[in-house]
């Protein structure tokens, strides 16, 4: 059961100055140098976190600020690594109605934040149960380039995989070659039928079906096998313009109550491969200063 950790009373910039304070760099894998006077985290860098200006922070913790989007508070939230009940508290506070039950989670439990932050330079991204892409780390977006040029609502990897209309999303900006395209692509339209029948009551998840269904021959034959199934590892090449081809191996893991795939990418040890994927991150993105992202879902 989760404990709220709040002090009784606080308004919405008070709890998120307190809940910034309590969260050591080390928990979001930030260097913590001799200089540093401050506990927590510093505005700046729960800002960079959250994906919101520093400015805008600011003005929520001083109560400038009091009515956050949705999207905003479920990335403060992240960012913080808060517990559930706290994060159905921040959603009051900002007089938000927490996410119900029986829909499709986008929050990350602080346990799994931990485990993120010990990944190190491992290329590691964090999706839905409907594929939206909700987190990832520098490495990744060094490997596959900055998803942040894709709007947040089109983060979303089966609609990468089944364009409707002239448009295709690319959350990668470079070419992947797949061992195999169609085991992939059935994984993921499976992946989705096994999320209707978890979360029957999410909106977002019955209106991407429908529309990939009415707009995607593809999408709608794979759907229409009534296939539940899913498929956890795979091997990739990524033509990366700055070191080359890099192959990796690609595995899925769950997290099981909320049904977040936890996607890793890594490279066989002691290969050339391994040492271009070092290379990328540490060059980072391409054309970008991404260090970390925590991203609003929808």
């Amino acid at each position: 059961m989760d404990i709220m950790t709040t002090t009784p009373g606080a308004g919405l910039g008070e709890m998120i100055r307190t809940w910034r304070n309590r969260l050591p760099p080390s928990a979001v894998a930030l260097p913590v140098g001799p200089a540093r006077r401050a506990i927590g985290l510093r505005r700046e860098e729960l800002a960079g976190l959250a994906g919101v200006s520093v400015d805008y922070l600011v003005r929520l913790e001083q109560g400038r600020a009091t009515a956050p989007s949705a999207p905003v508070v479920a990335s403060l939230a992240r960012a913080l690594q808060l517990s559930t009940a706290e994060r159905d508290h921040l959603y009051r506070l900002a007089h938000l109605v927490p996410p119900a039950d029986g829909a499709i989670s986008s929050h990350i439990s602080p346990g799994v934040q931990r485990v993120l932050s010990r990944l190190g330079d491992v290329a590691v991204a964090v999706f839905a149960a409907d594929w939206q892409l909700i987190w990832w780390n520098r490495s990744w977006a060094a490997l596959f380039g900055d998803p942040l040029s894709v709007p947040p609502h089109l983060r979303n990897f089966a609609r990468e995989r089944f364009p409707v209309g002239e448009g295709t999303v690319h959350l990668g900006r470079w070419p992947v070659i797949e061992l195999d395209r169609d085991a992939t692509d059935a994984a993921i339209v499976s992946d989705l039928r096994r999320a209707t029948g978890r979360f029957p009551r999410d909106a977002h998840l019955a209106e991407l079906v429908r529309e990939l269904s009415a707009g995607n021959q593809r999408f709608a034959e794979l759907w229409a096998t009534g296939a539940v199934a899913a498929r956890r590892e795979d091997h990739k090449t990524v033509e990366h313009p700055s070191v080359g081809p890099v192959s990796v191996d690609c595995d899925v893991l769950t997290d099981g109550e909320s049904d977040l795939k936890i996607v890793i990418m890594t490279a066989v040890p002691g290969s050339t491969d391994e040492t271009k994927l070092k290379l990328a991150t540490i060059a980072g993105p391409p054309g970008t200063t991404t260090t970390n992202s925590s991203r609003a879902r929808r």
